[in-house]
């Protein structure tokens, strides 16, 4: 049995953590000056992190954890995950909201593209074969309890490739989000 502490973001129990810090995220964001602002000001602290437990191995294991993503914004852009496809890129994930408010950002390697709202109460469920990461579009942490099965995988390396994701999540300038064309985005390959 896992329990949650929403408030601290913490999975206790867990098997695995890791963390990414804003350095790690050299060349996610698209205004250059304002990540190297943000980078010169930054104070160290994570800027999001996974806990993780895989409570059985073998075919059908699940990981089940909790993802935190911190608020913020690099220019018009609001604090992000790398984001992935899973290496066995036909198995789903299920995303559920647990504090603060979010944006799971999900396209399909032919090109479609769906930015769905997450917050407390809200499941986004992630089919295989699309590409997805999560975007904090409020002022507080956004935590979310994810599963998926363990032989999944990820590829962390396939939004890189293609030069970010087709869509970015921005501010609409009246303190909501929407999303815009990557002018940078040159399509996804395997």
């Amino acid at each position: 049995m896992l329990q949650v502490d929403p408030l601290q973001g913490l999975l206790p129990g867990r098997s695995e953590r890791y963390e990414k810090h804003l350095a790690d995220l050299a060349g996610l964001y698209r205004d250059a000056g304002a990540f190297e602002a943000a980078l010169a000001a930054d104070g160290g602290d994570p800027v999001y992190w996974v806990e993780s437990s895989t409570p059985e191995t073998g075919r059908g294991a699940l990981t089940i954890g909790l993802s935190v993503l911190q608020p913020g914004r690099i220019g018009d852009e609001f604090a992000m995950t790398r984001g992935h496809l899973h290496a066995q890129s036909e198995f789903a994930e299920l995303y559920y909201g647990i504090a603060g408010e979010g944006v799971m950002l999900l396209e399909s390697v032919s090109g479609e593209s769906r930015a769905l709202p997450i917050s407390a109460g809200v499941v986004v469920h992630v089919p295989g074969g699309w590409v997805h990461r999560s975007v904090n579009v409020g002022d507080d942490k956004l935590v979310t309890l994810f599963a998926y099965a363990t032989e999944a995988g990820q590829d962390y390396g396939i939004i890189e490739r293609a030069g970010g994701m087709a869509q970015l999540v921005v501010t609409d300038g009246n303190g909501g989000w929407t999303t815009r064309p990557n002018p940078d985005h040159g399509g996804y390959r395997a």
